[in-house]
């Protein structure tokens, strides 16, 4: 199909097919991106756009920093900011008995060498936060967290993508992958695109494709739901969660409240919609009035819901293909792939052209689903 020759063909134009195409581009390879919709279309222009390392997953920590070092110099990386802002994070412990869980917490950070969580009282919790309600007792904080804005970020990686030579072909699905010779073939309705390389970056239909390659990768969807209030004063400044309660709260640029926290809607993946459920989004606006009880009577301007492929670990999939030569995968981020964009698009570029990484995914291979799904 295309006129130039291809290295790599990445399947999926979000967050993270963005990122692996630009890495690769950057060092020399020829890309193209083929996207079933539109770039960002799904999970990434959905995305709360959190940029956490507070309670990861302990596998995930190691890149997880990386990346967090990664944002800290964003603009260096995609020429924008991207709207990241570093105000940190904080998980809140609303009363004594969620204590011991952030203690707990904390220390298995420390046995771990970790110094990126702290456990703060009280007196400075309403410091960093004044409008929070009084009855909050603590929190585990990652300072050097924040949040960005996920529109101004896919414009940003798509630029430099683009800039970086990598062509985007948006409205192009994979109907079906087959061997020819030693590269594959990815047929399309757009005709035929062929390279020996293919990462597989399509979130939600990640299984899909992974299955066309010859790997049976099992995979849950989320429909993860956010609410946007209308515009107000300055309130805070960190994004915060709380203990045992599903929470994401945070105020963007533009003054608005953004709640999220990984309720969950309903997905059609052939239809490719997502559906508001209100009252399970009520549980999120509970918790917010809760926690912050002047902005009860704030008008919600708008809702909605992204889909994303999960795994039954909530770890997600960063590896080479273990049937496909030449097949990589970057999916089933579970919800909290977004600050792991700059890195895990680096390690594609690392396993496609060199066949490994010294970077830690030793947590994320394929076959650990694929055993599961055997021994089920």
């Amino acid at each position: 199909m295309s006129g130039k020759a291809i290295d790599t063909l990445v399947i999926g134009g979000g967050l993270h097919g963005l990122s692996a195409a630009l890495h690769l581009a950057r060092a020399g390879r020829r890309v193209t991106i083929l996207e079933k919709s539109w770039v960002g279309r799904h999970a990434s222009g959905a995305s709360a756009a959190g940029v956490r390392t507070l309670n990861r997953d302990p596998a995930e920590i190691p890149i997880s920093l990386e990346a967090m070092e990664m944002w800290h110099g964003i603009a260096g990386l995609v020429g924008d900011s991207c709207g990241f802002h570093a105000h940190g994070q904080l998980n809140i412990a609303e009363h004594a008995h969620h204590l011991p869980k952030l203690e707990s917490r904390l220390a298995r950070m420390r046995e771990a060498g970790y110094e990126h969580e702290e456990l703060i009282d009280r007196a400075e919790l309403l410091t960093l936060v004044p409008a929070i309600s009084p009855h909050c007792v603590g929190a585990l904080i990652a300072r050097r967290d924040g949040a960005a804005d996920p529109h101004r970020t896919l414009l940003a990686f798509r630029r430099s993508a683009e800039a970086a030579g990598v062509t985007i072909h948006e409205g192009v699905g994979v109907d079906a992958i087959e061997q020819a010779g030693d590269d594959w073939r990815l047929r399309t309705p757009a005709g035929d695109f062929i390279a020996p390389t293919v990462v597989n970056a399509a979130g939600a239909w990640a299984g899909k494709i992974a299955a066309m390659l010859g790997d049976d990768i099992p995979l849950g969807l989320k429909a993860s739901m956010m609410i946007v209030t209308e515009r107000i004063a300055p309130l805070l400044k960190p994004v915060i969660s709380i203990v045992g309660r599903p929470l994401s709260f945070k105020q963007s640029e533009q003054g608005t409240l953004v709640i999220g926290g990984g309720l969950q809607g309903r997905a059609d993946i052939e239809a490719q919609k997502s559906f508001v459920d209100f009252q399970e989004l009520a549980k999120g606006a509970r918790a917010a009035t809760d926690l912050f009880p002047s902005v009860s009577a704030l008008r919600i301007v708008r809702t909605w819901a992204g889909m994303e492929a999960t795994t039954k670990d909530h770890l997600p999939v960063i590896c080479a293909s273990p049937n496909a030569k030449g097949a990589f995968h970057a999916f089933g981020f579970s919800g909290h792939g977004f600050q792991l964009v700059p890195v895990v698009g680096a390690i594609m570029a690392d396993l496609v052209i060199r066949g490994s990484t010294e970077r830690s995914i030793k947590g994320f291979g394929a076959k650990r689903l694929m055993q599961q799904r055997a021994a089920a």
